[in-house]
């Protein structure tokens, strides 16, 4: 290696950290040995061939098989199966499980989140953390292979799904589509309350009911049954109020925690993630973060677009500090857009065909704002935008969504208003 030529670390190997290394040149044959430029490292702890965490839920509905969702490889770039244990700040070194070592000039942390496990009673025996036998999360590959190997055992397998964000029913879709008997239990009094309005989320609880989904809302969930067969078995989900439900499965889809415990232990502020400047800085200069651990502007976004949008604003910064391009522009935030379609599994819910949805922005309005809704519950399409003087800050839409891209363009470059009913009939979006 020359003493022009850049090394980066990236620990971590999902959307962020590959799209970065992507960006940065790695694979590409202008990386390491080239005699100037950017040398990249990336460490991926799952030793699985990378892939789209997004496209989980198929794998688990058997729409896609798993190799379907590999994500681009950066070549020898990446050391799978390596996790990194310790930052050495002083000495700019990585520290790994398997004892290596990498040094660096810039480290980047593209960590990602684990899915967060709830104090549920008779989840974990005291003094240990293994779940039992039929209790999962639902956020690696390795939890989508097992779940899928659970409910393939038989037909009518019972699964019940603890939380009804985002997650909870993109999991709570996929059991139902394997043929499982599926309850999905959420504690707040809607389904995907962050992203969706009253009306919205009674919508998608209509349309989840139709597949054969049981959905409980306002319940907590207050703990697990389980019996000894050798190995600790679940047999069953309590609620706070004393009802109990069988199980054969249970899913925790209860969200996602940013992994922090690197940057913790090597001094750097944390607060929810990892925080972050306009430039994707860390306090230490010589260390960023990227996509689900990291904190902008005191935002955590947990989502591929914003995670992928970090990666291409660092990696622009970063080329920059080379003298490959001009300086790059600082990261201003991202406007994210949250998509799902829910598919009808076969034999359930025969004619109600699948359901899209997209919420983006802010859709609970303040005062003074309007709010325009068209609904048709013959084609079962809703369509809410909240607008702010002349401006759209934020929509919901289920069914039709061939309006979404105009109406989403209108919100992320916040441009005046001229015609609204135009943008939310669907020769806007054409």
């Amino acid at each position: 290696m020359t003493s022009e030529q850049q090394r980066v670390v990236v620990i971590g190997g999902g959307l962020a950290g590959l799209r970065l290394a992507a960006r940065l040149g790695a694979g590409a044959g202008t990386s390491a040995g080239a005699g100037g430029g950017t040398d990249v490292t990336v460490l991926g702890e799952e030793s699985h061939v990378p892939y789209n965490r997004v496209l989980l839920a198929d794998v688990l509905a058997g729409r896609y098989a798993p190799e379907v969702t590999a994500l681009p490889a950066p070549g020898r770039a990446l050391r799978r199966g390596v996790r990194a244990v310790r930052i050495d700040r002083a000495d700019r070194t990585v520290h790994c499980d398997d004892g290596s070592t990498e040094r660096y000039d810039t480290l980047v942390l593209a960590t990602g989140s684990n899915a967060v496990l709830p104090p549920l009673r008779g989840l974990f025996e005291p003094e240990g953390r293994e779940l039992p036998d039929g209790v999962h999360a639902f956020r690696t590959m390795d939890d989508c292979l097992a779940l899928s190997a659970a409910v393939a055992v038989r037909e009518g397998v019972r699964a019940v799904v603890i939380g009804g964000g985002l997650l909870g029913v993109s999991a709570a879709r996929a059991l139902a589509e394997r043929g499982a008997q599926v309850v999905l239990a959420q504690q707040g009094e809607r389904l995907m309350e962050r992203q969706l309005d009253a009306d919205a989320s009674a919508l998608l609880h209509t349309h989840l009911t139709a597949l054969g989904i049981e959905i409980h809302t306002e319940c907590r969930v207050r703990g697990l049954t389980t019996q000894d067969t050798g190995r600790r078995q679940v047999t069953g989900v309590e609620f706070a109020d004393g009802y109990r439900l069988d199980a054969d499965v249970v899913v925790l889809a209860c969200g996602v925690r940013p992994r922090t415990g690197l940057a913790l232990a090597a001094g750097l502020e944390v607060r929810t993630g990892i925080v972050v400047d306009d430039r994707l800085r860390t306090g230490d200069p010589r260390i960023h973060a990227i996509g689900d651990c990291a904190e902008h502007a005191g935002r955590v976004y947990g989502l591929a677009g914003p995670a992928l949008e970090q990666a291409d604003a660092l990696a622009a910064q970063l080329t920059g500090a080379t003298g490959t391009t001009a300086t790059a522009p600082a990261y201003t935030g991202t406007r994210a857009l949250t998509r799902l379609t829910l598919t009808t599994p076969g034999g359930a819910g025969a004619g109600t065909g699948p359901l899209d949805l997209a919420a983006f922005g802010e859709t609970t309005p303040l005062p003074g704002d309007d709010v325009v809704r068209l609904a048709d519950a013959t084609r079962r399409t809703y369509r809410k935008v909240v607008v702010r003087g002349d401006r759209l800050v934020g929509g919901v839409l289920l069914g039709e969504l061939s309006s979404v891209g105009a109406l989403a363009r209108s919100w992320e470059d916040a441009e005046d208003l001229t015609d609204l009913f135009h943008l939310l009939t669907d020769d806007g979006g054409s």
